[in-house]
C-alpha cells in the first residue's frame, strides 16, 4: 500500500513546492495535485517542465490531478467548459506522469432525478474515457457524502461505473464521504476491488448523516468512522494500491505545514498497519 498526500490538508498553509519537498522528506510515495488552486499558484514562478523534473528525480510521484469538479448535468456552455478542461489536464499530466483525473459530480439545491443524474454521468464519463485513452491517464469519479451531490453514495457511483464499464473509470472511495451520507458496508463488500483506483483517508466527528461538513474532517483514527469495517473490506475486495490522507480541518491549517505532513503521515499509517504494509519510509 503506497502513501499518498492530497493537498487539501495543507490548503490554507502551504504551497505545491513546499507539500513536495515535505513529503519526499516524511517518504511519501505520491501526492494528490490540487489543479484550482495549487498548480496555477506553482505556475506563476514555474514551468510543468519544473515541475516534470521534479518527480524524475524524486523519490514521490504525482497520483492524481484533483479535480475535474462537477463533470455531469450541465448545460452546453458548462458540458464545453468542461470537456475543454479535461483535455487540457490531459496534455499536463503526460508530461509529469499523472495517473489519475478525479472527477467530481455536479453539487447543486437542485433537484433532479435519479435517472437523469446516472444517465449523465454515464454519458459524459464515456465521453471523457474515449478522451483519456490514448494518454494513459484513468478516471476516479469521487462520490461526495452531503445530500446536495447528485452521486452521494458509494452504492449509486459503483452503479454508474459498471454502467460505464470502462477499465480507465472507476472510483475513488473516500472515508469521510463513505460515512457521511451512510454508504452501506455490504455494496463494498460486493465491489470489484479494481474498480476503486483510489483510497482517501481521513475521519470525522460524530454528527449525524447529511449534516457532516468537510470541516469536521479529523486525522484517521480519531474519529467516528469505521475505519476498521472500510479497511478490511477493501483487503478482502483485493484493494491495496494506496492511501491518500485528505483533510479540510480549520484548525490543522493553523499548524506549520511540516507538522501537519508528519501527522497526517503517522496517523494514517497507524490506521493502516493493522491491514496493509506500507511502503511508506520512516523518518525520526
Amino acid at each position: 500500500m503506497k502513501l499518498c498526500f492530497n493537498q487539501a490538508t495543507t490548503l490554507e498553509n502551504s504551497t505545491l513546492e513546499k507539500d513536495l519537498e515535505l513529503c519526499e522528506k516524511y517518504g511519501y510515495d505520491l501526492i494528490e495535485i490540487r489543479t484550482m488552486d495549487k498548480l496555477p499558484e506553482y505556475l506563476k514562478d514555474h514551468t510543468i517542465e519544473d515541475l516534470a523534473n521534479y518527480f524524475q528525480n524524486h523519490h514521490i510521484k504525482p497520483l492524481a490531478f484533483n479535480a475535474l469538479v462537477f463533470f455531469n448535468n450541465r448545460d452546453e456552455e458548462g458540458y464545453k467548459a468542461i470537456i475543454e478542461e479535461f483535455k487540457g489536464m490531459m496534455e499536463v499530466g503526460k508530461k509529469i506522469g499523472v495517473q489519475y483525473v478525479v472527477a467530481v459530480p455536479l453539487v447543486t439545491d437542485k433537484k433532479i432525478l435519479k435517472e437523469d443524474i446516472n444517465n449523465s454521468c454515464v454519458e459524459v464519463l464515456k465521453e471523457l474515457s474515449d478522451i483519456a485513452e490514448p494518454y494513459g491517464i484513468k478516471i476516479a469519479v469521487e462520490f461526495v457524502g452531503h445530500p446536495q451531490c447528485t452521486v452521494n453514495t458509494f452504492g449509486q457511483a459503483y452503479e454508474i461505473i459498471e454502467t460505464v464499464d470502462r477499465d480507465n473509470v472507476g472510483l475513488v472511495l473516500d472515508c469521510f464521504h463513505f460515512h457521511a451520507m451512510g454508504s452501506k458496508m455490504e455494496d463494498l463488500k460486493k465491489a470489484d476491488g479494481s474498480k476503486i483506483f483510489i483510497l482517501h483517508m481521513d475521519d470525522t466527528e460524530d454528527f449525524p448523516i447529511g449534516f457532516l461538513t468537510d470541516d469536521d474532517r479529523l486525522w484517521p483514527g480519531l474519529g467516528a468512522i469505521d475505519l476498521d469495517g472500510i479497511l478490511s473490506a477493501l483487503k478482502e475486495i483485493g484493494y491495496s494500491d494506496c492511501a491518500s490522507v485528505e483533510l479540510f480541518r480549520p484548525e490543522y491549517y493553523q499548524l506549520d505545514a511540516e507538522e501537519a505532513i508528519k501527522t497526517a503521515k503517522d496517523t494514517t499509517l497507524q490506521v493502516l498497519s493493522k491491514y496493509f504494509a506500507p511502503n511508506a519510509v520512516t523518518v525520526d
